[in-house]
């Protein structure tokens, strides 16, 4: 009996370690794929050209992928800019403020919100936020928008990541040890000083992740985006310019062009550089969170 229970331990471990196995190895069938697809363009063309000319003429052959590369770091940028304030205060009010009836209401609204298909975002943002932006924000600041802008992309991707931010943060901040808040409230601090010194300060790593989490979603986001940001490749020169980021370029030409072998492989390359952005961003924010994590730990 012990050594069938010793079969079974050391099976289901395998078992584990062959899936954990497969899954990085899926990761990195879909870099070389992409690298093999994107190769053609890039002996064809010098890396550095296609990392910074801003010029973008297909037919003509060339392919310069830096407002593709600035437009997707600008829209994403803006994005957790304006969703971060708003997540964190959403989070700590529904944590530490809201009754628990008010949690009870929005906590499946924010469920909802977050299964909402980004193509009815799109249509939303097309309807409401680029006629805004044309019509009452742009004109005191320049001349003319046609509010198909950076800023409308950055609006738009900011509400579909609130929902995702909001979730992993009430978690996360739900994660700190009742005793630890009961303590602080006890030793005479307010509700306001406990969420600052107690929760948020123990809570960091994990708002340091969820960042990183709605960023990595914010890069790979296509169909939203690519309603309201314009589609023009240049690059954009204030929040009131359109854009063309990565994801974009590839969902709206992909399918037109596999006709033309250059343009499949710039395409792809496109793919390969976007893949390469998401990884090493997650790389490094994986390093970055686990320093501060370390140090927390001992604070």
């Amino acid at each position: 009996m012990r050594k069938l229970r010793i079969v079974k331990d050391k099976t289901a471990r395998l078992l584990m370690l062959g899936f954990a196995i497969f899954t990085i190895m899926f990761l990195i069938v879909i870099g070389l794929s992409l690298f093999f697809k994107a190769l053609p363009i890039m002996r064809e063309k010098n890396l550095w050209f296609l990392l910074t000319s801003s010029s973008w003429k297909p037919f003509k052959g060339d392919f310069g992928f830096l407002p593709f590369i600035v437009s997707t770091i600008y829209v994403s940028l803006i994005a957790i800019f304006i969703a971060l304030p708003f997540s964190i205060l959403t989070s700590i009010y529904l944590n530490s403020y809201a009754s628990k009836r008010i949690r009870r209401f929005f906590e499946p609204v924010v469920d909802l919100l977050s299964g909402i298909p980004p193509v009815i975002y799109g249509v939303w943002g097309t309807l409401t936020i680029v006629p805004l932006i044309s019509n009452k924000i742009a004109p005191r600041f320049v001349e003319f928008s046609t509010g198909y802008t950076v800023l409308a992309g950055g609006i738009v991707l900011a509400v579909m990541i609130i929902p995702l931010l909001i979730s992993i943060m009430v978690e996360v901040f739900r994660s700190i040890p009742v005793v630890m808040t009961d303590a602080s409230l006890s030793l005479g601090a307010t509700k306001w000083q406990t969420v600052k010194k107690v929760i948020l300060r123990k809570s960091f790593p994990g708002i340091i992740a969820a960042t990183v989490l709605a960023l990595s979603r914010a890069f790979g986001e296509t169909m939203a985006v690519l309603m309201v940001c314009g589609n023009i490749p240049q690059i954009p020169k204030s929040f009131f310019d359109a854009c063309y980021p990565l994801p974009a370029l590839i969902a709206n030409n992909y399918g037109e062009m596999l006709s033309m072998p250059s343009y499949e492989s710039a395409l792809m390359f496109a793919a390969f550089l976007l893949f390469v952005i998401v990884v090493l961003f997650n790389g490094a924010s994986r390093f970055t969170l686990n320093q501060i994590e370390k140090r927390y730990q001992f604070s």
